[in-house]
């Protein structure tokens, strides 16, 4: 993009505009996951789920609305196998009457079509309990590998720079989830294909912020002479070709599966979305402006 072929942004300079987005981001973000929390599936909460039969005609839209009405939580609906749905409710009633029930409201919102449970299954409490630790294990556990692997392949304040740019761009993921909750007109449960999507987040973040930091440790080498802070706005503007392109067309590429990949995969290609433009914003305004401030504080250490 010509745009940025020969960039010269005063980007560090100015890294106290990205300190004021961010900071009100993650406020936003922490003040609405501790006052309105996340909407969680029933890999996290517990619940039923049910695959019924003779439904390839039911748009899963109609279905999840008719079943909607009827029930006290909103359930989740997705296409399953060639002739039926997957119909998943977090319910603690006796899956006996919550089955009559599923059949009955369809049968009746749907004349027609012989509905038929076809199989049944209950998660529970333990089990989805056991869920979430589990991925909050995942998310912490992939956060300490790329500590270890930044200051092994950089140094410690790599480290820090590349953890704090991911820890910020989680955050302000689940901050939206948080936010946009029951607003937008599709699910933002989280589950597990959600945490799958927050993983893939933290792996596209970390490799914006590799390339940035890959080329400060090569400009540090060419630049002996040019304070710590010119030679890292510098090596932002030499990549910056390369992360507008990768984002945008990342962007394209998810944006489409957001807008034609269905109803079952809109949430998990909103996260990434999110991420994607959270992630190359980071990389900029939060990974290399933490090297910056750590370098000064060490100088200052050492003076």
């Amino acid at each position: 993009m010509r745009l940025f072929e020969d960039a010269d942004y005063s980007l560090i300079p100015n890294r106290r505009i990205g300190y004021m987005i961010s900071g009100t981001l993650l406020v936003l973000s922490i003040l609405s996951l501790l006052w309105r929390g996340l909407a969680l599936g029933i890999d996290f909460r517990g619940g039923m789920e049910f695959v019924v039969g003779n439904t390839t005609d039911i748009a899963t839209v109609e279905l999840r609305s008719a079943l909607a009405d009827e029930l006290a939580d909103e359930p989740e609906a997705k296409r399953f196998g060639e002739t039926g749905h997957l119909i998943r409710i977090s319910s603690s009633d006796d899956i006996t009457a919550v089955e009559n029930r599923v059949v009955n409201v369809l049968e009746a919102a749907f004349p027609g079509h012989d509905v038929r449970i076809e199989k049944t299954n209950v998660v529970g409490p333990r089990f989805a309990e056991d869920l979430k630790r589990g991925a909050i294990y995942a998310v912490f556990g992939a956060l300490l590998v790329i500590f270890l692997y930044i200051m092994i392949r950089f140094e410690w304040r790599y480290s820090l720079g590349a953890v704090a740019a991911l820890v910020h761009d989680v955050t302000i993921t689940l901050g939206l989830f948080s936010i946009f909750a029951g607003v937008v007109p599709f699910s933002l449960q989280i589950d597990q294909s959600i945490i799958a999507a927050f993983l893939t987040i933290v792996g596209y973040s970390l490799n914006d912020t590799v390339v940035v930091f890959d080329r400060v440790r090569e400009y540090v080498n060419l630049f002996k002479t040019e304070p710590f802070d010119e030679i890292v706005n510098r090596s932002i503007n030499a990549t910056l070709s390369r992360t507008v392109v990768t984002s945008v067309t990342t962007l394209i590429v998810v944006s489409i599966l957001f807008l034609f990949g269905g109803e079952v995969l809109r949430g998990f290609s909103f996260a990434l979305i999110i991420g994607v433009v959270i992630g190359t914003y980071s990389s900029i305004f939060v990974a290399s402006p933490t090297i910056v401030e750590l370098e000064r504080r060490l100088e200052k250490s050492t003076a």
